[in-house]
């Protein structure tokens, strides 16, 4: 009780920090500072705030003041567009992040690469989103036998879709056209996790976001994202975050925060 105590006043301390910063453009500032890198934040109409300078080079543009107002499709080419505003709406309509999207991007030199995107909601002080923050990192590939291709980079999207399934990796290794040993030599390449503690990462991630949006008990939580029981999710997110999933919903719904808001209000 005395730990989460303290936790609870540590968050309640870092969030009235964040809040007097006057300067809430300083991410920008410092993924400029790292080429291999996109950052960026849309409001909920899909049109770009601010860019890093990587995402201005890659397309094309004179400055990153250039972007502000635009949107993907006017960006970067349509098949890339199309699928960015996918995931974005999904974030807008669910206000939950996307963790380590495979995706198509542009370099620098303006020839198609892949990159793992991550997205997170960005809500107000009514706890409604208003838009998104956005980081893209490069996957390089060394050598000549690429890492990626669009099996591959499928196979992670149906993970991510279908963590509340059986996910067997043989049958991974299948859908993405390789061996089973092949596939695991690939994700630790890529993504420095075997597929076993890649999946596991996808529920616990998942099983964090329900236990603060959702009103559902945790063990119906733990059968949605794919645990068999609620003592495995326990297990689980207990050894990942330091927190039982109990704990872990008090402490955030207890902490002054847009999400925090937003729980109580749907609930």
């Amino acid at each position: 009780m005395e730990t989460t105590k303290k936790r609870e006043t540590q968050e309640q301390w870092r969030v009235r920090f964040m809040g007097r910063v006057a300067n809430p453009l300083f991410a920008e500032e410092l993924f400029d500072r790292v080429p291999d890198i996109v950052f960026s934040v849309k409001d909920i109409q899909g049109r770009y705030v601010c860019i890093s300078e990587a995402c201005a080079e890659r397309c094309g543009l004179k400055n990153k003041a250039a972007a502000v107002g635009r949107t993907a499709h006017e960006l970067f080419p349509q098949h890339m567009a199309d699928r960015y505003v996918r995931q974005d709406e999904k974030v807008f309509r669910t206000g939950r992040a996307l963790v380590d999207n495979l995706d198509l991007t542009l370099f620098n030199n303006r020839k198609p690469g892949w990159c793992l995107t991550s997205k997170v909601p960005l809500f107000n002080a009514s706890g409604e989103v208003m838009g998104l923050a956005c980081l893209s990192k490069d996957v390089h590939e060394p050598g000549r036998a690429g890492l990626v291709d669009e099996r591959f980079a499928a196979t992670i999207d149906h993970i991510q879709a279908h963590y509340g399934e059986r996910l067997r990796i043989d049958a991974l290794a299948r859908r993405a056209g390789m061996s089973a040993a092949q596939f695991e030599r690939r994700m630790r390449r890529i993504f420095q996790l075997s597929a076993g503690q890649f999946i596991m990462k996808t529920r616990i991630d998942a099983a964090a976001e329900r236990l603060v949006e959702d009103a559902q008990p945790i063990a119906a939580i733990a059968l949605a994202v794919g645990f068999c029981d609620q003592s495995a999710l326990s297990r689980q997110f207990k050894q990942v975050t330091g927190l039982s999933p109990r704990q872990y919903r008090q402490l955030v719904l207890e902490t002054p925060g847009p999400l925090a808001t937003r729980r109580k209000r749907v609930g």
